[in-house]
């Protein structure tokens, strides 16, 4: 049986294949959250059945930096929603699979995102829905710390403490980072912990690539309060050229560049032979 650090490895060896077939991507992104999402799905947190997508008791995962999505692609095709091989075909023609996740299109993908700022909000609509009808599924949310910038955050962010949705858990991946520089730079955050604990949430701060922080607190339940999870991460985690540096929010390896990610990520000449449609 595999480890968490086990699929989380394999899980960013995906992201750079999906990329590298597709002619780009934001791999920052998706490494950044790869051992969140591992953990989401493969350490017993989220409640799923694969062969079965909608159903009705599953617990529902929402990918508001839906630019992110090649880490998600990558977990739903080795959790068993489809095929590994319609990774590869990411962006081509007649592929379902685009730069952004689409509901309906993709099983397993519960919302359609891009567009900062609207995760948050569908999300509440879902855990609201379900307190109404007694649903005892939970909805989990990951956001960037740069969406944060968004003024519908904030309206959400006031909404979930008010309608007491302790069904709702949201992670904030806090790289640090955002497209063109650091977030600090672009809009003053700090304290970032603060404003959400002075609008009702049980907040947890934890390391982002910690896998037995992200679980605990992944699993974490306050009454009648929703949980915000600050997630320490390293934007590009993974390869350390990209790390921590904002040109990786979109950008390939260039041919001096690529044997170092290869060597880093475990990845072979074969690997990068094999998918090309």
């Amino acid at each position: 049986m595999e480890s968490i650090e086990e699929i989380a490895r394999d899980l960013r060896k995906n992201i750079y294949k999906i990329a590298h077939f597709a002619g780009g991507g934001h791999m920052g992104a998706a490494f950044s959250i790869a051992d969140i999402i591992s953990v989401l799905y493969f350490d017993n947190v989220l409640k799923y059945d694969a062969s079965n997508p909608k159903w009705e008791a599953r617990d529902k995962f929402i990918l508001s930096k839906g630019h992110a999505c090649y880490a998600l692609y990558a977990a739903l095709a080795k959790a068993g929603y489809f095929p590994e091989e319609e990774l590869w075909k990411v962006g081509k023609p007649a592929s379902k699979f685009g730069g952004h996740p689409k509901m309906q299109d993709v099983p397993g993908v519960e919302a359609s995102t891009g567009a900062l700022g609207h995760g948050l909000s569908f999300a509440i609509g879902i855990a609201y829905a379900n307190k109404t009808t007694l649903n005892d599924s939970h909805v989990y949310v990951a956001m960037g710390d740069g969406e944060c910038q968004e003024g519908s955050i904030w309206e959400g962010a006031l909404s979930a403490p008010t309608l007491e949705l302790d069904n709702l858990t949201v992670v904030v991946d806090h790289n640090k980072l955002q497209a063109m520089d650091n977030l600090e730079n672009i809009v003053r955050m700090e304290p970032f912990a603060d404003k959400w604990e002075a609008f009702g949430w049980d907040v947890i701060t934890i390391d982002g690539h910690n896998h037995v922080e992200i679980r605990n607190a992944l699993l974490h339940r306050e009454k009648s309060k929703p949980t915000l999870i600050i997630a320490n991460t390293i934007k590009g985690k993974g390869v350390s050229f990209m790390e921590n540096i904002p040109i990786w929010h979109y950008r390939m390896p260039n041919a001096q560049e690529l044997p170092i990610l290869m060597k880093e990520l475990g990845l072979t000449e074969e690997d990068l032979k094999k998918g090309k449609v």
